[in-house]
């Protein structure tokens, strides 16, 4: 148990005020206080060491208020939380001992007290997988992955399959998910190093530049003369527009996220819906967390491959909860190649 009187410096990444528009290095600040490695009397919670923070599009939704939404919106004068991994100082929760790896909602800071734990998974750790995983092929983007792609979208050997998006945390995964069910797939991303990823680290069949493509719906014809049967959806606007066009009779839609649409005071209107009709698409939005009893299975399919080598996962990063804001602001500026993470400590 940790010591009773034992005082630690604690720096944590707080939200300014809600955000309007772009998000800014500048809507964050960093905060240095103490904390005490001690639960408090009767807590069922836990108190963490912070290893891993993630950084996920998602958590744009949060900087803004809103009356409604899956997730709760950030506190202003508040840390920032999201996923990460942590290691148990102290549990009040008989589930989870001192020691144990963790991962799950947790704040950005150094040490956190995490009172909702029914939504922590316990890391039974290999030494051959980074613990950095459970911040993505192993934790919320995989199961992301996962769920969208077998439980939404049921893709058959021979189908074709296009990823937008492709190269982030969960894109890379679908693509190479579909890979392995024999499927002919495509991704997009924004840079000719992400493109090239695509192709020769994650297998993709081929894959475009967006920024490149003055009309994507002649892009996705190019690469799909014969239409589209499944799209994961990670970016909207424009995109989905192009895609509802191409989409083949009785395609799947999984939609997984707008990254385009996060900054947009007025979101763009989509204007080919009625391509869902004629065609019988079916289009379905979705969250990680109702799937999240698939976890184990999710696990028995995904960790074979990693360590046969037939999945390959990058991630991005950075050192430092100081560096933790240009990160989560780099996403939706596109400067990350591959999972997002911050490193806060290397134990």
């Amino acid at each position: 148990m940790a010591s009773e009187c034992q005082v630690m410096s604690n720096t944590q990444v707080i939200l300014k005020d809600y955000v309007t528009g772009f998000p800014k290095e500048s809507d964050m600040e960093l905060r240095t206080s103490t904390t005490s490695l001690k639960l408090p009397q009767g807590s069922t919670g836990l108190l963490v060491k912070n290893l891993y923070l993630s950084c996920d599009p998602y958590m744009r939704g949060r900087m803004t208020k809103r009356e409604t939404s899956y997730v709760d919106t950030f506190r202003p004068g508040s840390p920032i939380t999201g996923f990460g991994v942590a290691r148990v100082l102290e549990s009040g929760d008989p589930k989870f001992e001192q020691g144990d790896f963790i991962w799950g909602i947790t704040g950005w800071e150094e040490y956190s007290l995490i009172t909702a734990t029914q939504s922590l998974f316990k890391i039974h750790q290999d030494p051959s997988i980074p613990l950095s995983y459970y911040t993505g092929i192993l934790g919320m983007p995989g199961i992301t992955a996962f769920a969208g792609l077998y439980e939404i979208c049921s893709p058959k050997k021979g189908e074709t399959v296009y990823v937008s998006a492709a190269s982030g945390a969960v894109g890379q995964l679908v693509g190479q998910f579909a890979k392995l069910m024999g499927c002919y797939v495509v991704g997009s991303a924004g840079s000719k190093e992400k493109v090239d990823l695509l192709k020769n680290t994650f297998g993709f069949d081929e894959a475009f530049n967006y920024k490149e493509e003055s009309n994507l719906d002649a892009a996705l014809k190019r690469y799909f003369p014969e239409g589209i049967d499944i799209y994961y959806e990670n970016v909207g606007g424009k995109m989905l527009d192009a895609v509802l066009l191409n989409m083949r009779s009785r395609g799947r839609i999984a939609v997984c996220g707008m990254i385009s649409q996060y900054n947009l005071e007025k979101p763009e209107g989509v204007h080919n819906l009625t391509s869902l009709i004629a065609k019988e698409v079916r289009m379905q939005g979705f969250v990680a967390f109702s799937y999240y009893h698939l976890y184990d299975k999710f696990l028995e399919m995904v960790l074979p491959h990693i360590k046969e080598g037939k999945v390959t996962y990058v991630e991005d990063m950075v050192e430092g909860l100081e560096s933790a804001p240009s990160a989560l602001v780099g996403l939706f500026a596109g400067r990350n190649v591959g999972k997002q993470v911050v490193v806060v400590s290397q134990e």
